[in-house]
């Protein structure tokens, strides 16, 4: 019997050879997906997301923060009607009083008021040029919309206002508006502010809307105060 035989029938009844390829060999049963070093990842798009949300929420905390303070602020405010404001002087003749009751009262009906109050101004250094005043004191939590509400019945007892635009409102804060309307005697300016705890118009003959805005802040300063 010869080697060469020997050899052959071994490698024949030998098991099958391994077919080697370029795939890697995986040596252990652990599930990829639950590598730490893969998993980083998702975890910093977590974190991530927890930082925005987090400052989305203190932002929204911030917002309600501000606008607490500022409710608190304005809420408790008096408004009066002193002799001369603003260098003009207050009209206590029957008809100016007559007049000022009347919007007064139309004020009210149209807001739910805890006081309100109307006045005459006259300009001493034109009579033409008085200054209707009227408004009262009550809690609003939106302000310019309720403002926007009496320019809009104004505008239904008046006709329209036009050019209506926002005006600095000053040191007081809140939202001042003012536009023009037409009356008996022609166009005149008509001004209005709002805060939380106020609201009051002004009617302006003979005067611009820029003139009567620059007035309306200094009759506001003397009128209004808070605490």
């Amino acid at each position: 019997m010869s080697d060469a035989h020997l050899t052959e029938r071994q490698l024949a009844e030998g098991p099958d050879p391994v077919d080697l390829t370029d795939e890697p060999i995986q040596l252990s049963h652990r599930d990829p997906a639950s590598d730490p070093i893969r998993r980083a990842p998702a975890s910093r798009r977590r974190r991530i997301v927890l930082a925005v949300a987090l400052a989305v929420g203190l932002a929204g905390a911030a917002a309600l923060g501000t606008a607490g303070w500022r409710v608190a602020q304005q809420k408790d405010t008096r408004l009066s009607a002193p002799d001369q404001v603003a260098g003009l002087t207050r009209d206590d003749s029957e008809r100016a009083r007559s007049t000022a009751d009347y919007l007064r009262s139309g004020f009210a009906a149209d807001i739910d008021l805890d006081a309100s109050f109307g006045t005459v101004y006259r300009d001493p250094a034109d009579e033409t040029r008085a200054v209707l005043l009227f408004g009262g004191t009550t809690l609003l939590w939106q302000p310019e919309r309720d403002l926007d509400s009496l320019f809009g019945l104004m505008a239904d007892e008046t006709g329209r206002v036009a050019g209506l635009r926002e005006v600095p409102a000053g040191k007081l804060g809140g939202v001042m508006k003012c536009g023009t309307t037409s009356g008996d005697g022609g166009d005149f300016a008509i001004c209005g502010w709002a805060d939380h705890g106020s609201a009051a118009m002004a009617m302006f003959p003979n005067r611009s809307v820029d003139n009567a805005a620059g007035l309306f802040r200094q009759i506001r300063e003397g009128v209004q105060t808070r605490g």
